[in-house]
């Protein structure tokens, strides 16, 4: 058992947080910027709740955190009152939001000068992984320190492994928003051209499921694409922020993205026909509304 704080409790750091109680049996310290989240979240699982990052963070082992985005993980790592300033030497800071390379490797810097560790974490599976502790974790930094920190992050993770130095856990990251959008686009169009075509859609997707068609994807979505119910997963907002760090990434290394680029300005449309909240499937709104 370790003493572990985590900030940040969204719809990700919530249960991410329950995890490390209940599964990893751990003594845990929350924080969150409306502290009434934070009261909740101990009269669910015990535990306690901390006013600042600062107070979250000190006297623990490991700090984990998961927020909105650079700016958000700024504010609760820098300053006064920051997480980084209750850090104590040798103590480990586990980042999940998913975020820059850069923020990733300032922050590696930041914990480097202050005597303690910082693993980029970001995570895949959206908030069911999260609910349900089978995230897949992509993780940036040094290697002592990211085997220190596996045995806590495998709390709320079914797959949590090294991809490099510091920065290189948001770059997987970037990879699997730019791989989950060319699908999600393949699929609404799929799907669309189903429909217009008069196909049994549970029969044509138990057909191509079984082939080269099939995907993660097409089986957990196509039921609710189908029927234009948009409220399972990942909000087309917080997917623009992601893209938006790909194509951002992808300006600096040379990187070419034509595909992600056109989605990107799709969910655009998305948001303009109020659809900001609905999941990442809703890309076959915009194929429909036509």
């Amino acid at each position: 058992m370790a003493k572990v704080a985590f900030l940040g409790l969204g719809v990700m750091g919530y249960p991410m947080a329950g995890h490390l109680k209940t599964k990893g049996g751990h003594e845990v310290t929350v924080y969150n910027r409306t502290f009434a989240k934070a009261e909740k979240w101990v009269a669910q699982f015990g535990g306690k709740a901390a006013k600042t990052p600062k107070e979250a963070a000190t006297g623990q082992d490991f700090v984990m955190c998961c927020v909105g985005n650079d700016n958000d993980l700024r504010e609760v790592t820098l300053g006064p009152d920051g997480g980084f300033a209750g850090m104590g030497k040798g103590t480990i800071f586990v980042d999940h939001t998913t975020a820059s390379a850069e923020i990733a490797r300032e922050l590696y810097a930041a914990a480097t000068k202050g005597g303690f560790g910082f693993i980029d974490g970001p995570v895949s599976g959206g908030q069911a992984g999260a609910e349900n502790g089978v995230l897949t974790v992509m993780c940036g930094g040094d290697a002592a320190v990211f085997d220190k920190a596996k045995p806590v992050i495998d709390a709320y993770a079914r797959a949590c492994n090294l991809m490099g130095a510091p920065g290189s856990g948001q770059l997987a990251k970037m990879v699997n928003q730019i791989c989950i959008a060319g699908l999600v686009q393949g699929l609404s169009e799929g799907l669309h051209f189903a429909k217009k075509a008069g196909l049994d859609i549970e029969k044509l997707v138990a057909t191509i499921s079984k082939g080269a068609a099939q995907s993660w994807q097409m089986e957990n979505r196509y039921k609710t694409m189908a029927a234009d119910k948009f409220d399972f997963g990942f909000a087309v907002d917080w997917m623009r922020k992601d893209l938006s760090i790909c194509l951002g990434e992808a300006r600096k290394n040379g990187a070419h993205l034509p595909v992600t680029a056109l989605v990107d300005q799709f969910y655009a449309e998305v948001q303009t026909m109020g659809g900001k909240r609905w999941d990442t499937s809703s890309l076959i709104a915009r194929l429909d509304r036509k």
